[in-house]
């Protein structure tokens, strides 16, 4: 079997060392395995595949050796300027920000749903938003069976998928200066992840209802959004109305969900089992439960969707993103 050179730009961050978890797990064959991080953090020794790898600090020549694969959790500033200097040396990265997502000749990926996608990489690949990847799995799943009409999204997202600084904000009633929240997070809801914009809508609400129309190939496609910080540490939760085409039996599309790749049905209210996101933590699996008509429009549904933000929503779906890489 052949191996793989790959590099891990963010190395030293939640979502990097998740990253570098989750390869392990999933055995990628990988030959040698580069960190890179900040200055600040360069020097922190992370165990990668049985050997001790000392981080190093990310610069303008750190591709210059070669590397197969390159996946970036540092940001968009980091991504914006060293992705294409990984690209241009015959790496293909897999970016976990924001910065190519919407470009025209980057594809959006979430492997289950639009893996085809792929294949007209120019040597970036955008991983996309957390709260978009486990949304795409069940609504790809409906889209192909009965066809959607509209959606409307309302999020419930942990503090661990804002960051080191809003893990430590969870336990902070604000009597000392918060370090990532404008509010305290702690016995609060806060409806403002990331900027608003002029149409009132916050950037993680844009990114939602743009990413989900590009990954499905619908760019018509009628979507709302509001999305809530709350004070869980990890794992998003959702509560997806889905508005579709065609009728449906509810039993059968019950079934529909349960056999889509990675989704795991878990719907008996009788019995108290539905999704809950303390479950879900640690799990590359997305959960749907809470399935019910919505009798206030013709073919409508209700969906409550979790999943790990730091794995399926981020480092599971980079790494699943490579190995599909590595297959081809």
């Amino acid at each position: 079997m052949k191996k793989y050179k790959i590099a891990v730009v963010g190395a030293t961050g939640l979502v990097g060392r998740a990253i570098i978890d989750v390869m392990q797990e999933r055995n990628l064959p990988v030959e040698e395995c580069k960190l890179f991080c900040s200055e600040r953090s360069a020097g922190e020794v992370i165990n990668v595949f049985g050997k001790d790898v000392v981080a190093q600090e990310l610069k303008e020549d750190s591709f210059d050796e070669g590397f197969d694969y390159a996946i970036f959790s540092a940001g968009g500033d980091v991504s914006r300027k060293f992705a294409p200097i990984a690209a241009s040396k015959g790496c293909i990265v897999v970016d976990n920000s924001s910065a190519f997502r919407m470009e025209e000749d980057v594809p959006l990926v979430v492997p289950e749903v639009n893996p085809e996608d792929i294949s007209y990489n120019k040597g970036i690949i955008s991983n996309p938003n957390c709260s978009t990847i486990q949304a795409m799995l069940p609504l790809k799943a409906l889209d192909d069976k009965y066809g959607i009409k509209r959606i409307v999204y309302s999020t419930y997202q942990a503090v661990s998928g804002a960051g080191k600084k809003a893990v430590d904000d969870l336990y902070n009633d604000g009597t000392i200066p918060l370090k990532k929240f404008p509010h305290p997070i702690i016995n609060n809801c806060l409806p403002h992840i990331d900027v608003f914009g002029d149409n009132g809508y916050s950037k993680e609400e844009m990114k939602m209802i743009n990413e989900t129309r590009k990954i499905l190939h619908r760019p018509d496609l009628k979507i709302t959004a509001t999305t809530v910080r709350v004070p869980v540490l990890n794992s998003h939760s959702e509560s997806i109305n889905v508005e579709l085409k065609n009728d449906f039996d509810l039993n059968e599309l019950k079934e529909t969900l349960g056999k889509m790749e990675n989704v795991i049905v878990v719907d008996n209210p009788a019995n108290n089992e539905y999704p809950l996101a303390a479950n879900a933590s640690g799990h590359d699996e997305v959960f749907v439960g809470r399935i019910r008509r919505d009798d206030s429009v013709d073919y409508g549904v209700n969906l409550w969707v979790v999943a790990d933000n730091i794995r399926k929503g981020a480092a599971t779906n980079a790494v699943q993103i490579v190995e599909k890489l590595m297959s081809e």
